[in-house]
């Protein structure tokens, strides 16, 4: 006589689940339906039987048991009735007499009835009889339709090579199916590859937002709405004519940083910090020679001396935006906007201030061969409107090189090559798949409202109307491998050691955190390089990414196999890192930064100036974005930039998909490597007048989702 304890755990905010099932014995189910709605299976009468699965009469989720053998499979197959209720704890017991064996597959489908509402499964578990081991089998998916899902026990497997072999057949089979669901698409020729999915709708029912994510994204979408319509009736009478009135629109949800970014961004200091925290810190590099493009006219000598005695010092940085020269600028509502290519110089003073010495507007060219360069000691508002045209040409660089392309699209070819080449007993599928949750919807949202013809880049942003598929494409061919591993990358820019430096501390700490974590699964499963270089899955997923989703880029330095233990440990850390810290410290100063448009204008409606002299009010005013501009900027970066009300922190994410306990052990490490980051970068930020937050691990998101 076998026991089992049918138990229905309180649903959670994840949707659905059904959980636990295994050699006849306890049982936890977990159901919610794709409305919200809380339902509990009540068992009736359950039978034992062999031969096909029975049908059942209402509509729950079914589990067969196959053992081993091969010949007339038995079933236990309990009887349901449905109960709509709030959510709540319930037990059940009944008694299964027979040994069922230990479960090698548990398989589940839902009754087909006349509206076929889906259910979410997170894992099936069971308790054997007596002193027995758990047994899981992990879902994390939708049930619907009339189809079968077969659930492999939870055990992390590497591929075989015995083709009679039932967990072989199985992967073989799981990947056969996920070619024809998960396809490769081109958005735009020369850019990354991206899923093939002309809305969310079109998208695999697994990959897409639950519905409390979906209802907030869209509720917050048309929040910022009423919003940029109140605050354009409020502005009809007002006039627009000095940096003051941008205050008449400067309501609503806005942080504290925002609101010091308000009162201080005319500063020198505040312009030279946001190079190395603020929303973009991955431009900035030290100098090791002067620029070429820095021409300096005669009477400038003073200027020069300058510069050497910094660059002999090891305290002189510049941030270089060439990559937008001859970038076509926008046209919003038939006004021509503009965009520019400048290039500023910057010293670190002994107190560790970055503070800038020269702006070059636009690079020399055949009409401009020695373009003029503004100092500080230029008139004010000629000097402003100088670091205006820099922050400018930031934002466009940060929203579409480094936060678009290096983070989401790259995110996306790493969880479209996953999901096509990793079957789910593979470790590392298990390893990735809560880092790239929700990452294929938010991709096809902003294809589809974000920088798709009409959406809001064409709206408001200078690099719209075609030009941000120019600048992807430049910004693609400068997308190494080195650059998206921080302590290279930092090496690269010469950066490494550098006072006040809070994103590459912090993001140093989390790679190393990160990269102890990946090693500590990696080694449970690969015991020597031989073992990496000899799975076909593992070195198919790698092709996949380099060759395939990101368009041969082997000649960026992206490995096309993987030949060691360490160079696998190095790209999955990459991959989870970019997925989560690099994101959320790229994505996450938006809201702080960018809420004040005049510190980083979305566009700018009139040409860079060519003198000093002739910049007034009404040129900076004309150049900075009109009111209609600036509320959809405020508005789709607070959309954007804000806490998530289902976010994930790293690393705590709920699901189970290894059921190894020292699988479970790494991760419980890595969790607390992450709490005492958390205390020490606390610590520090109590310490600061600008607490730098971004890279803390409770703000990290764990996957790429807004």
């Amino acid at each position: 006589m076998f026991r089992h304890q049918f138990k229905t755990l309180r649903a959670t905010r994840r949707a659905p689940s059904f959980c636990r099932g295994d050699r006849g014995e306890t049982h936890r189910a977990s159901v919610r339906r794709q409305n919200e709605e809380c339902c509990i299976w009540r068992p009736c009468q359950p039978r034992l039987h062999k031969g096909p699965l029975l049908s059942c009469p209402p509509p729950p989720p079914r589990i067969t048991y196959p053992p081993p053998t091969p010949a007339k499979w038995p079933f236990l197959e309990p009887c349901y009735c449905l109960w709509v209720l709030v959510p709540q704890k319930e037990e059940f017991e009944h008694e299964v007499p027979g040994d069922l064996g230990p479960l090698q597959f548990v398989k589940l489908r839902k009754h087909h009835s006349l509206v076929d509402d889906a259910w979410f499964c997170d894992r099936i578990t069971v308790q054997g009889p007596g002193a027995c081991e758990e047994a899981a089998f992990p879902c994390y998916r939708w049930v619907q339709g009339d189809g079968v899902l077969c659930l492999p026990e939870a055990t992390a497997r590497l591929a075989g090579n015995n083709a009679l072999d039932v967990f072989q057949r199985h992967r073989e089979k799981e990947l056969k199916e996920r070619h024809k669901i998960y396809r490769w698409a081109t958005w735009k020729e020369g850019l990354p590859l991206t899923i093939a999915a002309g809305c969310e709708d079109d998208l695999p029912a697994n990959m897409r937002f639950h519905e409390e994510k979906r209802l907030d994204f869209e509720w917050t979408l048309k929040a910022g709405a009423l919003e940029m319509v109140l605050k354009r009736v409020y502005t009809l009478l007002s006039s627009w004519t000095s940096l003051e009135d941008f205050d008449l629109i400067f309501w609503g949800q806005k942080s504290p940083l925002a609101e010091k970014v308000h009162q201080r961004w005319q500063d020198d200091e505040l312009f030279g910090y946001q190079f190395l925290n603020g929303a973009n810190p991955m431009l900035l590099r030290r100098c090791t020679s002067l620029p070429s493009r820095l021409v300096l006219p005669s009477g400038m000598e003073e200027l020069r001396a300058q510069l050497e005695r910094e660059l002999q010092n090891g305290s002189l940085f510049e941030a270089d935006f060439i990559l937008l020269d001859g970038i076509p600028a926008n046209v919003i509502r038939g006004e021509k906007q503009y965009l520019a290519a400048p290039l500023v110089m910057l010293k670190m003073d002994p107190s560790g201030k970055l503070l800038p010495m020269v702006i070059q507007i636009q690079p020399p060219s055949p009409i401009s061969p020695t373009p003029p360069l503004f100092l500080p000691s230029d008139p004010p508002l000629a000097w402003l409107l100088a670091k205006t045209w820099v922050r400018n040409s930031d934002f466009q660089l940060h929203q579409l090189q480094y936060h678009l392309l290096n983070t989401h699209l790259l995110a996306e070819v790493i969880a479209v090559a996953t999901m096509r080449c990793l079957p789910g007993l593979h470790p590392v599928f298990k390893l990735l798949m809560p880092h790239i949750r929700y990452t294929m919807e938010i991709n096809t949202r902003a294809r589809t409202q974000l920088i798709s013809d009409g959406g809001i880049f064409d709206k408001a942003v200078s690099t719209g109307g075609g030009g941000h598929v120019h600048l992807l494409r430049r910004a693609l061919a400068q997308l190494t491998y080195r650059s998206l591993c921080p302590l290279d990358d930092l090496a690269d820019r010469h950066l490494l050691g550098t006072p006040g430096a809070l994103y590459a501390c912090d993001a140093l700490r989390l790679w190393e955190i990160t990269a102890r974590y990946v090693e500590g699964i990696v080694h449970l499963f690969y015991h020597g390089d031989d073992v990496v270089k000899g799975d076909p899955e593992l070195q198919a997923w790698c092709r996949e990414i380099t060759e395939v989703g990101l368009r041969q880029a082997q000649e960026r330095g992206f490995p096309v196999s993987f030949q060691s233990q360490n160079q696998l440990c190095h790209f999955l850390t990459m991959c989870v890192f970019t997925c989560t810290a690099q994101h959320g410290a790229i994505n996450q100063g938006q809201l702080d930064w960018y809420a004040w448009v005049p510190n980083a204008p979305c566009t700018m409606r009139m040409p860079p100036p060519t003198t000093k002299e002739d910049v007034t009010m009404a040129t900076v005013m004309g150049s900075l974005p009109d009111v209609r501009q600036a509320c959809l900027q405020m508005a789709i970066t607070w959309h954007l930039g804000r806490r998530q009300p289902d976010m994930v922190p790293l690393g705590h994410h709920k699901e189970k998909y290894f059921s190894d306990p020292k699988a479970k052990s790494v991760l419980n490490q890595f969790q607390t490597d992450l709490e005492n980051l958390e205390r020490e970068i606390t610590a520090r930020n109590e310490q600061l007048d600008l607490p730098y937050e971004y890279l803390k691990p409770s703000h990290i998101e764990n996957s790429v989702t807004i």
